[in-house]
């Protein structure tokens, strides 16, 4: 099968691996659409790497036991390869799992651990059935295109009465302006990136601040009174965007930090915690009892997640995909293995 890899700075080819097989509770699913998110790091790093992706929609083809899917079912895979037996798991949260599997342990080699392929494994739990009459690139963003933010909001229970900030317009940071707008909260974006600002305002946001003002966070105040926003999301994953959202949310407010962040961001114990009463949370992803609503969301939105989507590659086409997404110029970029 063909898979994409890495093989040097800025360099993307198109490779040939051997097809995966079916194994116990593993399953192999035919990639229809592979979304791209983190991998672009890699792309960037130049380090050779030819197992990537962690999302992707498809058709089971293999199965190697009766189970909790069949040949033929559409599904979306999740990401990782969690144990489905710990106490995290067994309660949904199964992106917390301290015992995933080693996938080169399991199948003796890492071919079908790639989203970014024809071919995938997965274990047949972690595969979320697509609701007939929604498209396999719609059903695709309920990973990372609008998994992370749907998480925070299921969380801390945004509703229409509401305004959320979201700092970072990236694709993540755009599937939370949709989930937002999806609630009926009134959205405020953050972002410097005009092409991003622009396509944020079209998703639905009221208002997109510049970061790089001076007056960014006063201008956050005045458009909520002087109060300060009930939520802030942070899909940015620096410093200056935490900070904006801690001091940007009203007392008793919630800020969720879902952007993955190397930097050590400075917290105010007495002024930010104590006095303000702010909740602050991580959200990773979403709890897998929330699988129906998300695929309800999606159903529901329809024709209005194409504006998400804002590019569609075939694999063969691998290294414009790649400095498109890199450009900035792009909301959620969609890999199709079989072009």
């Amino acid at each position: 099968m063909k898979q994409a890899a890495v093989v040097a700075e800025r360099r993307a080819e198109v490779i040939e691996v051997p097809d995966p097989h079916a194994k116990d509770d593993w399953v192999v699913v035919k990639v229809q659409t592979a979304p791209m998110c983190t991998e672009y790091k890699a792309f960037l790093n130049g380090a050779r790497n030819e197992y990537l992706g962690h999302e992707a929609a498809g058709e089971v083809v293999e199965v190697a036991q009766p189970g909790r899917v069949k040949v033929g079912d559409r599904v979306v895979v999740m990401p990782q390869n969690a144990c489905g037996q710990c106490a995290l798991c067994l309660a949904g949260e199964y992106i917390h799992c301290q015992n995933s599997y080693d996938f080169a342990a399991v199948h003796g080699s890492r071919a079908g651990s790639a989203t970014m392929a024809q071919y995938l494994l997965k274990p047949d739990w972690l595969l979320v059935p697509v609701p007939e009459g929604v498209s396999i690139d719609h059903a695709s963003l309920a990973c990372c295109g609008l998994g992370p933010t749907f998480g925070a909001m299921q969380r801390t229970r945004i509703t229409a009465h509401d305004t959320v900030l979201i700092t970072g317009l990236g694709p993540v940071g755009l599937g939370g302006v949709i989930n937002g707008v999806y609630r009926g909260a009134r959205v405020i974006a953050v972002d410097n990136n005009k092409w991003r600002a622009q396509y944020a305002l079209s998703l639905g946001a009221t208002a997109v601040v510049d970061p790089t003002e001076s007056s960014a966070l006063q201008q956050i105040l005045d458009l909520t009174d002087g109060r300060g926003v009930d939520h802030a999301i942070d899909c940015a994953g620096v410093v200056a965007a935490h900070r904006l959202c801690i001091d940007a949310t009203r007392r008793k407010g919630t800020v969720s930090f879902v952007g993955e962040s190397s930097a050590d961001t400075p917290l105010r114990i007495s002024p930010d915690m104590i006095r303000k009463g702010l909740h602050l949370i991580g959200s990773w992803h979403y709890n897998m009892k929330d699988t129906p609503r998300m695929m309800q969301m999606i159903t529901q939105l329809g024709p209005k997640l194409d504006q998400l989507v804002s590019h569609r590659f075939p694999l063969s086409q691998l290294q414009q995909a790649w400095e498109t997404q890199v450009g900035g110029e792009c909301a959620k970029v969609l890999l199709k293995p079989w072009g």
